[in-house]
């Protein structure tokens, strides 16, 4: 049902409307019930991302779990309070066994191009499926595929709203890995752990299954030689006949692209600078806010600060569902707000919350992490701060530390670029997941003061070096970064590749 209502909501918008390119000229578009449904089903391959990380970080904070595979741990975290709190799951064993999945996810994901390029987004998802099922972690196919899926899919207008279908679906599965581990924590026999970890096959199943339905995108189809497919293609998922516009740019595009053997190499070439500097920075910073911190490791650190197994447990469910909302956030206002005012504000708003945490936390704990009076009022007042720090992460660099590197970049790098953007994520991922316990250990809670300097930096770069791409279809995605006052020094007016006739300084006018 909230899929029919969704649809009935963009389709009320949308119906009848000629989609703006921002670029000087306009494709006939319209949101279809066709595009929503294989949107959202090509979503649900956020839901494997999602339910790992939300998965991890309980099952570690579960007796039973620590008892079998982690006795060191666990008789130091039930220790009496007069120990060092920030030291209590101090664990390279214990923080490999989450980080090891994103490190498998970073190999792979070198492949990625590779497999999306010869085989096209839909095939590299189910191949993702499959090899989920089969036991691997995360793999680079799917996490590269299904974002390039979502912008190529979606008019220019709605690339945002549905390409956040992805984090969306991240997020869901982050709640409903923690309300998993909220119940299986108390099966009796100690089993509940395997419960949850067995589970993964669920999400895994449905991009699987749902790949199979899904058709490719116009733009994959025209690069693999299938030029009327494409076309009929096309038609579909913009609702109209008149698609020759739109069809020229992406021919344009797919000529451009097949004059890259290299796109490894070419991506380094100076045309290519902007694209390859955000692709690069972007995952590094989303993950350099420290929320994988709090997803992770949310059930450990709120014992840390005081709460019980149980109820760090339910604190991780209360996060989960505020992250949920926050990216519901996102969806209703990243095509109409753009992408900076969001990044923006969820900056401003984080690092608040950061510097807010830390000093509460100093206060109690200080130094020595030894702390007697922790009162339930002070921890939820944490938990509080933590919440607004998740809903900021979650309408601002969560969704959009996927949509912006999906959408910058031209088709003959696309595939390259997008491996570079998921291999980065997953690199920092699995450093930060492998030190954090260390960290926390050894700055305490100038943990919190670190990442929030890392914020303060990250919005600053946003503000001065992203421009604005919303309502700009892909394919003319360079016109932004040649109208912006440091990238159009990288780019020549020959590197301008569009569709018609119109003069480049006429099109980066209209732009």
């Amino acid at each position: 049902s909230f899929c029919l209502r969704s649809w009935r909501r963009l389709h009320n918008m949308a119906v009848g409307v000629i989609v703006s390119t921002g670029g000087g000229k306009e494709h006939p578009g319209k949101m279809t019930l066709f595009v929503f449904l294989t949107c959202l089903v090509a979503s649900s391959g956020g839901l494997i991302f999602g339910y790992d990380i939300g998965i991890s970080g309980g099952v570690t904070s579960m007796d039973s779990f620590l008892s079998r595979f982690f006795p060191s741990v666990y008789k130091q975290q039930m220790a009496d309070s007069s120990t060092n709190q920030y030291c209590k799951f101090d664990s390279q064993l214990l923080t490999l066994f989450t980080s090891s999945l994103y490190w498998a996810a970073l190999l792979s994901s070198f492949l990625a191009s590779t497999v999306t390029r010869m085989f096209g987004r839909k095939w590299s998802m189910f191949a993702g499926g499959i090899t989920f099922l089969l036991g691997s972690a995360i793999n680079g196919a799917a996490m590269n595929a299904v974002p390039l899926y979502l912008s190529e899919m979606a008019p220019a207008d709605l690339r945002g709203t549905l390409n956040i279908g992805f984090q969306l679906m991240i997020t869901v599965g982050i709640f409903v890995a923690n309300l998993i581990n909220y119940g299986t924590a108390s099966i009796k026999g100690g089993w509940g752990w395997r419960v949850s970890l067995g589970l993964a096959a669920v999400p895994a199943l449905v991009i699987t299954i749902g790949s199979l339905v899904l058709p490719d995108t116009p733009n994959s189809l025209i690069e693999r030689g299938h030029d009327e497919e494409a076309k009929a293609m096309l038609r579909k998922i913009r609702g109209t006949e008149d698609i020759r516009a739109e069809y020229d740019d992406l021919v344009a595009a797919s000529d451009a692209a097949k004059s890259v053997r290299h796109p490894w190499s070419n991506i380094l070439q100076r045309k290519y600078r902007p694209q390859l500097t955000m692709a690069i920075l972007i995952p590094c910073f989303q993950q350099l806010t420290g929320i994988n911190v709090i997803m992770f490791y949310a059930p450990v650190l709120f014992k840390t600060i005081g709460f019980g197994s149980e109820a760090s447990l339910a604190s991780a469910v209360i996060t989960g569902i505020v992250i949920v909302f926050g990216t519901f956030v996102s969806i209703a206002t990243v095509d109409k707000l753009g992408r900076r005012k969001l990044f923006l504000q969820g900056g401003a708003q984080m690092l608040v919350s950061q510097l807010v945490v830390g000093t509460l936390i100093a206060l109690k704990f200080g130094i020595s992490g030894v702390a007697t009076d922790v009162t339930k009022n002070y921890a939820s007042i944490i938990v509080l701060f933590i919440c607004f720090y998740v809903a900021a992460f979650a309408w601002s660099w969560g969704p959009l530390g996927w949509l912006v590197p999906s959408e910058i970049f031209p088709l003959e790098i696309r595939s390259a670029g997008q491996s570079i953007t998921v291999s980065v994520n997953m690199f920092f991922t699995f450093l930060i997941a492998q030190v954090f316990l260390t960290a926390l250990c050894h700055l305490k809670f100038g943990l919190f003061y670190f990442f929030a300097g890392w914020v303060a930096i990250m919005t600053a770069f946003i503000a001065f070096f992203l421009p604005e791409t919303k309502s700009v279809p892909i394919e003319e995605i360079t016109l932004v970064w040649k109208k912006h006052w440091f990238w159009s020094k990288f780019i020549s007016d020959e590197d301008v590749h569009v569709g018609n006739s119109e003069s480049v300084d006429d099109r980066i006018e209209d732009a």
